[in-house]
This record gives structure tokens, sequence and C-alpha cells, in this order.
């Protein structure tokens, strides 16, 4: 039986397995992937969910600033509707500016003031967050515990903010709901690394604490409208939500369950999770979703196969993985970090723990092997590897998709 996982830009994995080995191939794009996101957009700012029609609630003379989240699926053609439908609701260009968590050069300031001349000598403004530089924060309150929260000063000075962010699973790691669009990704360093901390191994108290404090970041910021995309395979789109921030939640809740909660019969000797998408969804972050997601469907003393295009070089958590005696001293260690790449490094370090791990990625052999890692150079070494077990799960799309083995949900519920 021949299966085909697609990874990165549009590199593809062939696997051929008898039918008894493959337990379940989970995580494909779902249907109904939207042909023209830009008309999805217009079409969903046009008529929010619990809440007036973008129209009607900018005014000629606000400054509206887009607060773009890393990650979003055609952010482009996203941000550039946005805009459109800002200036067809009266707004000049130079009141408008799209704040970006991330630089993305699909959203320059140059493209877009090919698309939208400036006016009155104004264009549309693209900035990209600084976490460091005081000078470009604003103090908007103290967090329950009294640390001051510092946000980006454009955001604390707009009229209007209008968040634009993708939405995962509730489970997702270092996901924090719809307003962590804003915080902790608009906020100073040191909140960003609370939340990074917390990420860390986290509980049920500790992530609704985070997700309370981006609630509260959003209602002092006055934000009332939310734009969140329900992601696709490859960097597509499933659905646009614009409305009411719990609204928009609610909805896009549902719809993220139905698109990536996937059940499999049992858990497989073998895990192959692609990781699927542009080089903004290859990122240690998504590994560590894509290892968080496998391990749910593996078999202890197992092995996990990840295909990727993974370049980005370890971040300063993964290092102690190298550095470590030994795996519980690296966890030690790791629990400490505030980098961003801190709850990757953790899921990366249980599963070794547990099983074998693969990466199919564009790093240099020798960087994986001194994480504890097996390097694999080609996909053809994917398939010899799935060909040697008796159980193999394809998880696609493993930086979205959430598997649940039938026999443990039974057994659970029971």
């Amino acid at each position: 039986m021949a299966s085909t996982l697609r990874y990165g830009a549009g590199s593809i994995v062939e696997v051929d397995l008898e039918p008894q080995q493959l337990l379940a191939a989970c995580g494909a794009s779902p249907a109904g992937v939207l042909a023209d996101p830009a008309a999805a957009l217009a079409a969903a700012v046009a008529a929010p969910l619990d809440f007036p029609p973008l129209a009607q609630s900018v005014f000629p003379g606000d400054r509206v600033v887009l607060a773009v989240e890393e990650g979003v699926p055609q952010a482009a053609a996203i941000v550039e509707a946005v805009v459109r439908a800002l200036l067809d609701a009266g707004s000049e260009p130079g009141d408008i500016c799209v704040l970006q968590a991330k630089a993305d050069a699909d959203f320059s300031a140059a493209e877009l003031q090919k698309r939208f001349p400036e006016r009155n000598g104004r264009g549309v403004e693209v900035v990209v967050h600084d976490a460091k530089t005081r000078e470009g924060l604003s103090y908007l309150a103290a967090d329950e515990a009294g640390e001051p929260i510092y946000i980006n000063r454009r955001l604390f000075d707009a009229d209007v903010v209008l968040p634009i962010g993708c939405l995962r699973l509730e489970t997702s790691l270092g996901y924090y709901g719809v307003n962590g669009t804003l915080d902790p990704a608009f906020s100073d360093l040191p909140t960003q690394e609370r939340f990074h901390a917390t990420g860390v191994d986290p509980t049920p108290e500790q992530i609704a604490t985070r997700r309370h404090e981006a609630d509260e970041v959003a209602w002092w910021l006055g934000v009332l409208m939310s734009i969140q995309i329900v992601p696709a395979a490859g960097g597509s789109v499933l659905h646009v939500l614009a409305g009411a921030p719990e609204s928009v939640h609610r909805r896009g809740n549902a719809l993220c369950q139905e698109a990536w909660n996937c059940q499999v019969p049992r858990r497989a000797e073998l895990v192959v999770a692609a990781i699927e998408g542009d080089r903004g969804q290859q990122s240690w972050e998504n590994v560590g979703r894509a290892l968080a997601a496998a391990s749910r469907a593996v078999t202890d003393d197992g092995a996990i196969a990840l295909c990727t295009e993974l370049a980005d070089r370890p971040g300063p958590a993964m290092q102690w993985l190298r550095r470590a005696k030994d795996l519980p001293s690296a966890l030690r260690h790791i629990r400490k970090q505030r980098s961003p790449d801190a709850a990757a490094a953790v899921e990366l370090a249980h599963a070794l723990e547990r099983v074998q791990v693969y990466l199919l990625s564009r790093l240099d052999e020798s960087v994986v092997e001194e994480l504890g890692v097996a390097p694999v150079s080609a996909a053809v070494e994917i398939a010899r590897l799935a060909s040697r077990h008796r159980s193999c799960i394809l998880l696609a799309n493993a930086q979205f998709a959430s598997p649940t083995a039938v026999e443990e949900a039974v057994g659970q519920s029971g």
C-alpha cells in the first residue's frame, strides 16, 4: 500500500507498507481549502461574529494597528485585504500601521506601497516588534503577581487594534487563545520570558493564568474585534473568522477540532510525522508541536521520524541536550531556561526518554546528532525505516494535528 506524505514547501516522502503495517494516515488537509483567502476576509469583516461590520467600527482619522502574529497562513493576502477594507471604510493609508511579531518580506513596506500608494505624503506603515528596546514600549498594567507588562507603543497609542492570528487546538504547545496573538507576542522581553517559562511542562493552572493575562491585555487595549485564521495544509487557509474575540474563540475552537483532531486504532511502533509549509512553518516551535502530537501515537521504545525542511540552528535550551551528561540533567537545566525554544526542548527530551527520534531536515548531520537525534539525509531513508517496523502511523501536518488512540480514549471514558 503506497502512501505519500508531504513536508516542507513541496517535498514528499513515499512509504510503501503492507495493509497490516499501516494503522492510520491522519492529519491530511481537510476539504474546503479556500481558493481566495482575501475574498473570505472581506466577507468576514463585512459580517463579523457578534460585532458590527468593520466599516461601521472604524472612523476616518482613527489610528489603526494590525497586530500580525508570526506564522499566520497567507499573511500577505490577509493583511492586504484588511488594509483594503479599511481604506474602503474611509481610513487614510497614513493612519494604518502593520505591526509584525516577526519580519515577513511578503508584506514589507515597499510591497504594500506598490498596492496602496501614499496619500498626502503618508503611506501604510510596516513595523517589526522589538521586545528589547524600551523606547518602543509603553507600560500597560501589572499582572496578578505584580509584574509589569509593557506592550508595543503603537498598540498602546492606537484608536483601533485589530489582532490577526492563527487558531490552533486548545492543547497545542505554546497556544494561549485568540488574545495570545497580542500577549506575549507584542510584550516586552521579561513578559515573553515568563510565558516561555510557563510553556515548559505547564500545569493547567499555569496555562489558565497566562491565557487570563492575554485576555486582560486585550481588554486593556480595548480590543473589540479579532481576525483569526484556521490553518490548512501547506500554508493554506481553511477558514477566516472575524468578530468579537470570545465568539471567534468559540467558533474557531470547534472548527479546529473538526479539522485537526484525529483518531488512530492504537499506538504504533513508528510514527512518521511531517511538517508541511514554507520556511515560516519550519521552526523549532513546530518541531516541538509535532513531537507532542507524535508522542501521543507511538509505543514506548518505538520511534518517531520527523520530516521537515528545518534550517534554523538549535536555540539555547536545545543546546543543553548536547551539553548535559544525561537527559534528566538536561531537563533540569532546560526547565530553568526562558528562551523561546524551551518548551520544544522539553518535548524533545521527553521523547528521547521513551523512543528513538529521527530527523529529516536541512541541518548538518553533526548538529542533529549532538541533540541525541538520528539524522536522516533523504526521504528514501524514511521509507526504508518504515518497512522495518511492524506498525506505522503517518501523521501529516503534525504541527496542527492531534491524534488519539481509540483504545485509550475508550479507557478514559470508561
